[in-house]
């Protein structure tokens, strides 16, 4: 339980909010077919998704980023996933319910990912779930991305809330260690592209299994 009275609530985006591992793997597979190479199944991609065009290329051709052509095949991995980036991108169960609830409550909600503006803002203009949202900061709109405080804070500036009323929800190390930075209750999703890794090392204040399941581990308080 989160004890201290909740005005906003912060999520991460890839695996927290939303299932975007199809179309991450559809465009480094887009890479391999273009090439001759046989394609590779979606779960070859999935648990490397939140690790972006470093863990896509890493799983589709072998490299890392101090390869001589990554730069350039990594950019072709971008224009890939511009064109396709939601095609088969999905909203993980529960997360809308759960979403409503915050607007119903007039809790304030938004997103801090580390995905460049270049993708979040097109992505989150284009999947009706986020019409609601207050904010979206980008990995690119501080100087510093996550695990720095720099984006938490910013977003809880843009919405004109302290950063202890804000909790802090993401599926990785670096969102546990930017909302602890950032003063934030801090929630590890279970439910992403965790696979076998153990969030009890994270320090997180809370676990959720669902999304759901945070609602009754805030206390929201009551407008005047």
């Amino acid at each position: 339980m989160i004890t201290q009275d909740v005005k906003a609530v912060l999520f991460d985006l890839d695996g927290t909010l939303i299932d975007s591992a199809p179309d991450l793997g559809a465009a480094a597979d887009k890479m391999r077919t273009d090439r001759g190479m046989p394609s590779l199944p979606l779960e070859s991609y999935r648990h490397m998704a939140g690790a972006g065009a470093r863990g896509m290329l890493g799983i589709a051709f072998g490299i890392g980023p101090d390869h001589p052509e990554f730069a350039d095949m990594r950019e072709e991995f971008f224009r890939n996933y511009e064109s396709c980036m939601t095609q088969r991108t999905y909203v993980f169960e529960g997360v809308k319910q759960l979403i409503d609830s915050l607007v119903e409550r007039d809790v304030a909600w938004g997103v801090v990912t580390n995905k460049s503006m270049r993708f979040a803002g097109p992505l989150t203009k284009g999947m009706p779930l986020f019409s609601t949202a207050r904010t979206v900061v980008g990995g690119d709109t501080t100087p510093h991305p996550k695990p720095h405080p720099a984006p938490l804070l910013e977003a809880a500036r843009q919405l004109n809330v302290k950063p202890i009323e804000c909790v802090y929800v993401g599926d990785d190390l670096r969102d546990m260690l930017a909302g602890k930075a950032a003063g934030m209750g801090t929630v590890a999703a279970t439910y992403g592209y965790l696979g076998t890794t153990d969030v009890k090392e994270w320090g997180a204040d809370i676990h959720i299994e669902t999304p759901l399941a945070l609602l009754p581990l805030l206390r929201f308080r009551v407008p005047a």
